[in-house]
């Protein structure tokens, strides 16, 4: 017989999570091994021996950030920081750090309020687009017609004189990885399950990634309008795949909706904005930007085209950036609704022109000091990751003789 779970005290969600002081974070998780990385450059060997795991698996997890480096590799605080953190460490910040561009740079003492960035996610045709489509009011869902998305966009959506901003992330298989990277890229994870099919194979994938990312996930039950829509048997579903909605003494909110009618749509919004309260989400929104790289394609008439999101600093046109073996001057700046725009701030996203090739989906920009640092950095990283395709190649030639 199962222990019955103790509800959850709302009447909490309404006080902010306390602030972390800038210098050292006080809190652990109970279980995870804290680990401090100082404040500086290291190598990847470096790196392995202070978190006490195989070179080779801390290789292999840069390679999943689509970083080739070599043991002897240098990498920044930052990607040293994800890396750990990917491996189920959590780093001790401290108040000075250095960036990408070589720079120090002093926290701030005081963040601001950031938006919530939140990933959609679900099977395919349960709704995810209809959704998007209902929240920011572009007919975007009648040219999908149940069509694998390409790619991840984003979007920013006022609610309520709230700003939240979307991901929208494919549905299928094939772009497991994507997705993952997305996860990770969010604050919040909105699951779409279509009460009329239920938890079907990609729900447990977007389930197992934001539980993977440690990212509290909001249920929207969808298509509730159709005769043929269970809400009870989608819920007991959702508990077999590992989530205990509130209503049952969980602590994963879930709201019953229609994307096609709107029914349920404002509650959904409210709830987003609850738990982004409870997250007590917020960054600095001076300095030197550094973010992530959402989408990235080449255009023919306008050259490569790069998707950003801003997770810390702002964003300016004439900045000098990185982002993997890419660098290059943004020339301008698009926000989600094709307006050109001067700046991005925390939690923006914005589509820029300049660089000089296609970042990965994934990969981790920042901005330098000019031009000539920026493009160093990046010849630097394209060598290294030369020098890796050459080392796993001969690898490979070892074993097949």
């Amino acid at each position: 017989m199962r222990r019955p779970i103790a509800r959850r005290n709302t009447r909490k969600r309404n006080r902010p999570a306390p602030r972390l002081a800038p210098q050292k974070v006080e809190t652990s998780r109970p279980g995870v091994q804290q680990v401090d990385l100082g404040n500086g450059s290291m190598t990847v060997k470096q790196l392995a021996a202070t978190l006490q795991v195989d070179v080779a698996r801390t290789v292999k997890q840069l390679m999943r950030r689509g970083i080739m480096a070599n043991v002897n590799q240098v990498i920044d605080f930052e990607t040293a920081a994800r890396v750990a953190q990917d491996l189920g460490f959590q780093v001790i910040i401290r108040k000075q750090q250095v960036t990408t561009s070589g720079k120090k740079t002093e926290r701030s003492e005081t963040l601001s309020r950031r938006p919530p960035v939140v990933t959609i996610m679900g099977h395919v045709d349960h709704g995810k687009t209809t959704l998007l489509d209902n929240i920011r009011n572009a007919n975007v869902a009648d040219h999908e017609a149940g069509a694998i998305t390409q790619h991840i966009g984003a979007y920013q959506s006022v609610v309520n004189n709230r700003t939240i901003t979307f991901l929208d992330t494919p549905g299928h298989r094939a772009f497991t990885e994507m997705r993952a990277r997305g996860a990770h890229a969010t604050d919040i994870v909105v699951l779409v399950v279509a009460a009329d099919d239920g938890v079907m194979p990609q729900t447990q994938e977007a389930i197992d990634h934001a539980k993977a990312a440690e990212v509290p996930v909001v249920v929207a039950i969808n298509k509730i309008d159709r005769p043929e829509a269970n809400i009870d048997r989608t819920k007991q579903q959702l508990v077999e795949a590992g989530l205990i909605i509130e209503e049952w003494g969980g602590d994963t909110v879930c709201v019953p909706m229609s994307a096609k009618t709107g029914t349920g749509v404002a509650e959904l919004l409210e709830n987003l904005c609850l738990v982004a309260d409870i997250l007590d989400l917020q960054a600095e929104p001076v300095g030197s930007a550094e973010g992530v790289v959402i989408e990235a394609k080449l255009d023919k008439a306008r050259g490569s085209l790069a998707t950003l999101l801003v997770q810390k600093g702002t964003l300016h046109i004439g900045d000098a950036v990185v982002a993997g073996s890419v660098w290059g001057k943004i020339k301008a700046m698009f926000d989600d609704q094709g307006k050109r725009i001067t700046s991005a701030e925390p939690s923006a996203p914005a589509e820029v022109l300049g660089l000089s090739g296609v970042p990965r989906a994934g990969q981790l920009f920042s901005v330098c000091s000019d031009d000539k640092q920026a493009r160093t950095i990046a010849e630097e990283r394209q060598q290294s990751a030369g020098a890796a395709r050459l080392s796993l190649s001969a690898l490979s030639s070892q074993i097949s003789a």
